[in-house]
C-alpha cells in the first residue's frame, strides 16, 4: 500500500487583459481579473469543490489576480486562505510588460540566446527558468511538509504550475513551454514518498 504524502490541486487564476495579449508581467498589484476572468474563476471554483469536496488548506500566490480567484475558491469551501509570499510569478526583468512579439522586435539577439538555452538564459534583471524552478520546488516542498497526509489547493500563476509539473514528473525544463495551463483551469498532483502522479492537468469546466 503506497502512502500519499499530500494531494495538491493547482488552480490557475482567471483571465486578465495581459493574459489575453500573452504579455509578460510580474507585478503583484496589476492587472486584476477582467469580466471573463471572474466567470472563469467562479466556474473552476465550483467544479473543484464538486469534484473534491474535502480540502484541508487553501493557499494563494500574492498577486491580485490569484487572490481574486482564490476568493471564489474560499467562498465555495467556506474556508479562509493563506497567502504564500514566495510563490510569485517568474521575474520578467527588462522584458516586463512586453509581449513575445515585442521582445523579438526589440531584443532580437537576446531572444536568440534564450531560444538556444531556455533553461539558463533570461534578460537583465529577470529570473532564469532554472532559478525560478528551484524557488518553486523549494516553496512547494515546504508546503508538502507542512501538510503531510492532507489535501490542499494552491491558486497561482500558469508558470508556477508549469514549473512544478516539470519538477514533479522529471520533465526537462527546456520543455516547460509545452505544458499548456490555460486560465481558469485545475491541475492535480498526488505526492508519494518515491514519486508523484499527475492525476489530471489543465482541466477547464465546460
Amino acid at each position: 500500500m503506497f502512502k500519499r504524502k499530500c494531494k495538491i490541486t493547482f488552480i490557475r487564476h482567471g483571465s486578465t487583459i495581459y493574459t489575453e495579449e500573452n504579455r509578460l508581467c510580474d507585478k503583484l498589484n496589476y492587472p486584476p481579473l477582467n469580466e471573463v476572468g471572474k466567470i472563469e474563476a467562479e466556474n473552476i471554483a465550483q467544479w473543484v469543490e464538486k469534484r473534491s469536496p474535502k480540502v484541508d488548506k487553501i493557499y494563494t500566490s500574492p498577486d491580485v489576480k490569484s487572490m481574486q480567484t482564490c476568493e471564489f475558491v474560499a467562498k465555495e469551501y467556506k474556508k479562509d486562505f493563506q497567502i504564500i509570499d514566495n510563490l510569485y510569478s517568474r521575474r520578467s526583468g527588462e522584458w516586463n510588460g512586453l509581449t513575445f512579439e515585442q521582445i523579438e522586435k526589440q531584443y532580437p539577439e537576446e531572444i536568440k540566446k534564450y531560444h538556444k538555452n531556455r533553461a539558463n538564459y533570461w534578460c537583465n534583471g529577470g529570473e532564469t527558468i532554472a532559478d525560478f524552478s528551484i524557488r518553486v520546488r523549494n516553496t512547494i516542498s515546504e508546503l508538502i511538509e507542512k501538510n503531510k497526509g492532507k489535501r490542499i489547493i494552491i491558486v497561482t500563476n500558469g508558470d508556477i504550475i508549469q514549473a512544478e509539473v516539470c519538477n514533479a514528473l522529471g520533465i526537462p525544463l527546456q520543455n516547460i513551454g509545452q505544458i499548456y495551463i490555460p486560465c481558469g483551469s485545475a491541475t492535480q498532483l498526488s505526492y508519494f514518498t518515491e514519486w508523484t502522479s499527475l492525476v489530471y492537468s489543465a482541466h477547464v469546466p465546460v
